[in-house]
């Protein structure tokens, strides 16, 4: 069908009507109208021409891009059989700041394409396109020449922190194709993904690529960069950890040079259709503060849960005890903070914050639905980074003169099934009870909460949005970003202003919840240092991992009749020592001498239970991810941990098992011919990831696997892959190791979408 005057018809279920394509609001009904542009895998668009409709909805722009003129229907969505093809696109969900999310698909076209064209959202496009016409971001190669020395490690510390990720998804060769490699702005973002041949790629494949960049390298770092990548092709670098800590080396130095200024402004409001206000905010709200003068600066968003049972008390309860925890956190000096110490050190402090409520439901005896709970979403900027915490569906969004990023990824349903590979997100969010949250703070002990913590690098100046989602449901951010927010940093507008408008628009556009909203404006001068950095390769990394990227979290609901999946996590053990100050925490340890050894042998088997979360983003990921500040690795293997073969590896009876499958430790015992104090580790083989298929709520647990035992020598020998946690495996729908069976958790209720 040949495009003789397209158009872009209201998403508004009611209007529909057709706008010109340069339109931003409906001509009838003021509607916002979505342009979004979406990738085209793959060679499938090289039968159409520009200006042509596919499938009745998606305008061809180029022969990879095209337009949905019709955004507010489902998009057809890849059929089961093949969700194992599209699989490291979902799993990797918490990576989406880089790593493209499936869209849908455009059908097969009669006689010149036969199979589905998979598309991908967001693809990384210049802001000066218009409607009909759209240009690619330039890839990394390109781009590098113009970047500042701060702006050119930032990228290198993001492929750095994608490494591992992909490479658990057998798609890490996508960072060493340098037209795959785009960078908008700060952000290195993917076009799409491709999948690893039979070998999986090794650092120092990625340290011959990155050798390309060395001579276009700024004056101060041209050094540092050349000994990093000598170092991974030569092996001493040798773990994407230690890559991270590495880089993190020269991003703090480069810090030195670099002076922020902050402002927050915060607003909450009843709004239209409540009779209580649930939310709550810090500082205060109608706060302005600056850092400087203040020594410190801190942005938090609580939405409670409960009405008026206590949702009201929840979320202060939660302000007043975070505020207090990050406060003990921060007394010390900027450049004295170890950022994975500090990653962790916030989620201790949300733990705390859950417990204090989840003791409040106790003592007043509430159960169930009954139960008091809040949302919590955080800001902290230190020095050259944002530091995010988040639990639950309130948002953090990342604003810059390039784009609009949610960072966060929401404790629900739907994201839950995205991050398993089972639903691709925008037919997930059609199903019932896709909104409910699957955790929140209070609601049970932290023993079985996973919030999540991601770090960001700011080389430029940016706005971070906190929200509930009485201003973020029906994307009413992504819709006014542009018109709101942007103004903020071309100085057209304050954060004060901002603040007031958006309230405004999410109580005349929803208007359904209350709604609360922080505001944070970072602000940066950077200067070119004049000396040259120097790179000092660790021969170990120290117990916390250095990897800060988005940690996303696995969360289990147990209680929603409606869930598809049951996601059975390993139980996590919290310390005490998170109830106390967190910058004087001393562990007293009372030991007989006598009993030195025994003492040995029980701390490894309180070491056991520890949570495995889904990639990431986080919170982390970010988003990350990993949930746990430790690296987990052959040498400290647990039960419950899952690891990957990265190559075949050989069986009795002349089988093997084949590369890229899935195992879980099932026990870890003492090896007798072992004269290091090295364990056996008995695993048993988790379902082929290509082939598994989700667990129904009501279908019984599937059939014990194939067990097999190696020596923690053998599995190095093999260069298995140890799963960070925070990534997920089919081993997830695998019944729970012995002696670990989680117990249930309440469902938190959340506000519908």
């Amino acid at each position: 069908m040949e495009n003789d005057a397209a158009t872009l018809y209201c998403p508004n279920e009611l209007c529909q009507s057709p706008n010109p394509l340069s339109h931003k609001f409906c001509l009838r009904c003021s509607t916002p109208l979505p342009k979004r542009y979406l990738w085209a895998e793959g060679e499938g668009l090289s039968v159409a021409a520009p200006g042509e409709i596919l499938a009745d909805r998606y305008l061809v722009i180029d022969k990879s891009i095209v337009l949905d003129i019709r955004p507010g229907l489902v998009p057809q969505t890849p059929e089961l059989d093949s969700l194992s093809t599209i699989r490291p696109y979902l799993r990797l969900i918490p990576y989406r700041l880089h790593v493209p999310q499936v869209y849908g698909v455009i059908p097969p076209i009669d006689g010149r394409c036969q199979q589905e064209i998979l598309l991908l959202e967001k693809p990384p496009l210049l802001n000066d396109c218009t409607a009909q016409q759209a240009q690619l971001c330039p890839d990394l190669i390109t781009a590098w020449r113009d970047a500042s020395s701060m702006r050119q490690l930032h990228w290198l510390w993001q492929l750095a922190n994608l490494w591992q990720p992909l490479l658990s998804e057998g798609v890490a060769v996508s960072l060493l194709k340098s037209y795959l490699i785009r960078v908008e702005g700060p952000l290195v973002r993917l076009l799409e993904l491709h999948s690893d041949s039979a070998a999986a790629p090794t650092l120092p494949q990625l340290g011959e690529f990155w050798g390309q960049l060395h001579k276009n390298a700024k004056p101060a770092i041209a050094e540092f960069i050349d000994k990093i990548t000598s170092s991974l092709i030569q092996e001493e670098i040798n773990s994407s950890e230690q890559l991270i800590a590495v880089l993190d080396q020269g991003i703090a130095q480069l810090g030195r040079s670099q002076t922020p200024t902050i402002k927050i402004f915060t607003k909450t409001d009843t709004g239209p259709s409540r009779q209580r206000n649930e939310d709550a905010c810090y500082p205060p709200s109608g706060t302005l503060v600056s850092k400087p003068p203040q020594p410190t600066a801190l942005a938090i968003v609580c939405d409670g849960i409960g009405g008026h049972e206590g949702g009201n008390v929840a979320s202060n309860l939660a302000i007043e005890t975070i505020q207090q925890q990050v406060q003990q956190l921060t007394k010390v000096p900027a450049d004295h903070i170890d950022p994975s110490l500090l990653l962790s050190d916030l989620e201790s402090a949300v733990a705390v914050v859950n417990d204090k409520i989840s003791q409040r439901n106790d003592s007043e005896n509430r159960q169930g639905r009954q139960r008091m709970g809040t949302t919590l979403v955080m800001a902290l900027p230190i020095a050259h980074e944002m530091y995010i915490t988040h639990v639950g569906d309130s948002r953090a969004y990342w604003i810059t003169r390039h784009g609009c990023y949610q960072v966060t990824l929401d404790d629900d349903v739907a994201s839950r099934e995205v991050r398993l590979g089972y639903a691709v997100y925008r037919e997930a969010v059609q199903q019932s009870g896709s909104g409910s949250l699957v955790q929140a703070l209070g609601m049970s002990p932290s023993t079985s909460l996973h919030p999540t913590s991601q770090r960001f690098i700011l080389d430029e100046d940016a706005v971070f949005l906190l929200t509930s989602d009485g201003l973020s449901d029906f994307d009413r951010v992504e819709d006014y970003w542009e018109t709101e927010i942007l103004p903020i940093l071309k100085a057209e507008t304050d954060v004060t202003n901002a603040a007031e408008k958006l309230v405004e628009i999410a109580n005349t556009k929803n208007g359904h919840d209350n709604v609360t909203i922080a505001l944070v404006h970072y602000q940066v001068k950077y200067i070119e240092p004049e000396s040259s950095l120097t790179a000092v390769i660790p021969e170990s990394l120290p117990t916390q991992a250095a990897d800060t990227s988005p940690r996303p979290t696995q969360q289990t609901l147990l209680t929603n009749s409606n869930a598809k999946t049951q996601v059975i996590p390993e139980n996590k053990q919290r310390t005490s020592s998170a109830q106390l100050p967190l910058q004087f925490i001393v562990p007293l340890i009372i030991v007989a001498a006598a009993a030195g050894i025994g003492y040995w042998f029980k701390e490894q088997q309180s070491q056991v239970a520890t949570v495995q979360n889904t990639p990431s983003p986080t919170t982390t990921v970010q988003p990350t991810p990993l949930n746990s500040p430790t690296k987990r690795t052959i040498d400290n293997i647990n039960t419950g941990w899952v690891i990957q073969t990265t190559a075949a590896i050989p069986l009795a009876n002349k089988e093997s098992l084949p590369p890229r499958n899935f195992l879980q430790v099932i026990e870890t015992k003492p090896n007798p011919q072992s004269p290091n104090q090295e364990f056996l580790v008995e695993l048993q083989v988790c379902p082929n990831k290509d082939t598994s298929t989700p667990v129904k709520d009501d279908s019984p647990n599937v059939q014990e696997p194939k067990r097999i035992e190696f020596s923690q020598t053998q599995l190095k020998k093999y260069k298995v892959s140890v799963l960070q946690a925070g990534q997920a495996s089919p081993c997830d729908q695998v019944s729970p190791p012995v002696n670990q069976t989680p117990a249930p958790t309440p469902q938190a209720e959340g506000n519908p979408t």
